[in-house]
């Protein structure tokens, strides 16, 4: 019997086919910024995809964690706004999803203390996605809500109930945390909680245009709501290679293939295919192929952005009716917590 997080992936999505209804998912960012086509491909497509299946769908706007990154929060108002944006209009319906901020539902942070003590220091610290918040922390100290990160992330899954988190690889482990909450909570006080299982994502790794990783932080990413300008700018400083044949070839070729995928991605088409018909024309010519197959894609989502974005009053609103949903849920969490440890 396959036992893999991957086999138990497959196993998800042929239950949510059948029954979308049981499931109900919690995800989210942090507002430090546009989200772009990384996020776009990796986690955005995926949200709206789940969401017209008839998943049950809380999106989180992390307002909370951006006080680990101190130099981004006096824009925080701007950030969560923009961020709205993005989701709105890459397609997530705030009729049908709850958007909410961190700040807006007290009830959600009061579930980390117990939650903290469930956990042993040793736990979090041997925990990756911690070492690598530390190591990437631009800090000269790491404060303890970076540390207590997961137990935050487990109070922000679990204060909805949501049994279903789409997550990459990397964050197998920091879910686990999750899971380990969830039980001992429920081993020790009754069964409140669910345990969430992590639905992998099978979305594909773009690299930024300098050949690393895709950020926000770094300037090497498209943003949803770059101008078609700006976008034909950043893809014509893309790194590449010397090799004037175009090829798919992700391990041998990295950042070629990531240009090649990106043009694949927005043309809905195999980049094998889109490497063959671009052939000697060099970097170029990929670069031209890709400019052309963003802003193509992009249009209708950069059109639907400005329109919200220009409605603030419609973007606080839905923030607003999202936390009140949230409050409602938080509460009503808390309480069974209560109920439970007193008994």
């Amino acid at each position: 019997m396959d036992t893999t997080p991957e086999a138990r992936s497959r196993e998800l999505e042929e239950r949510i086919a059948v029954d979308p209804g049981a499931f109900r998912i919690l995800t989210g960012d942090r507002p430090t910024g546009p989200l772009h086509l990384g996020h776009y491909f990796g986690t955005l497509e995926n949200r709206v995809r789940l969401q017209r299946a008839g998943v049950e769908l809380f999106v989180l706007v992390a307002d909370y964690q951006v006080l680990t990154d101190r130099d981004v929060a006096d824009r925080l108002s701007e950030y969560v706004e923009g961020l709205v944006a993005d989701y709105l209009a890459a397609g997530i319906d705030p009729s049908r999803a709850t958007i909410f901020r961190h700040s807006s539902v007290p009830a959600l942070n009061q579930l980390m203390l117990p939650f903290l003590s469930l956990v042993s220091i040793a736990e979090l610290s041997r925990n990756p996605t911690v070492k690598d918040e530390i190591a990437t922390s631009r800090q000269s100290a790491v404060s303890g809500l970076m540390f207590t990160y997961p137990v935050h992330q487990a109070a922000d899954i679990l204060f909805c109930k949501a049994n279903l988190v789409p997550v990459g690889r990397d964050q197998l482990p920091h879910q686990e945390i999750t899971r380990t909450i969830a039980r001992r909570f429920n081993e020790r006080y009754g069964p409140v909680f669910p345990v969430p299982d992590a639905l992998l994502s099978s979305a594909p790794l773009l690299l930024g245009t300098d050949g690393s990783k895709m950020s926000k932080s770094r300037g090497n990413a498209v943003a949803l709501s770059a101008t078609e300008d700006e976008t034909a700018r950043l893809i014509k400083r893309a790194v590449t290679d010397a090799d004037r044949r175009i090829t798919y070839e992700p391990e041998t070729r990295p950042q070629v293939s990531s240009l090649v995928l990106l043009a694949a991605l927005c043309q809905d088409r195999d980049p094998h295919d889109v490497a063959a018909e671009i052939g000697d024309g060099g970097a170029a010519a990929l670069k031209k192929v890709v400019t052309d197959s963003v802003n193509e894609f992009l249009r209708p989502i950069r059109a639907r952005r400005a329109e919200v974005a220009a409605d603030r009053a419609y973007l606080r609103g839905v923030l607003a009716e999202g936390d009140e949903r949230a409050n409602a849920v938080a509460e009503r969490t808390l309480e069974e917590v209560r109920e439970a440890m007193a008994s």
